[in-house]
């Protein structure tokens, strides 16, 4: 079993409170706050971090999938867009949308779909967030 860390701080209320965020690897570490989260203030949020890894695995499961079939993977980029709304009983996270720009030698674009859409549904970030819509749009570019 993998197993992965990160830890949280929080300290204060909500409203004027400070955190800081540490990923067990020590690759990351950054502050967040309210506005950070709820306005456009300096710092990460959570939204933003599910965002980077779902990025992250989507990215490295076409990789994997487009390899395994025989494919050379130049590039892909993804962009992770996570919408969050508040409801009647409070903020909750309603849809990722990625958006995945890829240079692959020699692939259709039909068939550079049923890949990103593999992907998409599979990798392990996607599976966790089962709850959440999740949106592709995918660019192969030449």
């Amino acid at each position: 079993m993998i197993k992965r860390t990160a830890v949280a701080v929080w300290q204060g209320d909500l409203k004027t409170g400070q955190g800081s965020i540490e990923l067990g690897s020590g690759a990351f570490s950054g502050k967040y706050s309210f506005t950070s989260r709820f306005e456009e203030g300096t710092g990460t949020n959570p939204e933003e971090l599910i965002g980077a890894a779902h990025a992250g695995c989507f990215s490295m499961a076409l990789s994997a999938e487009l390899s395994k079939a025989g494919y050379t993977v130049d590039e892909i980029n993804t962009e992770a867009i996570v919408s969050m709304e508040k409801g009647e009983s409070g903020f909750t996270i309603t849809s990722v949308k990625l958006v995945t720009k890829a240079r692959v030698k020699d692939i259709e674009m039909d068939e550079f779909i049923q890949f990103a859409s593999g992907a998409k549904e599979n990798c392990p970030v996607s599976r966790a967030l089962t709850g959440v819509k999740v949106y592709l749009e995918a660019h192969l570019l030449k």
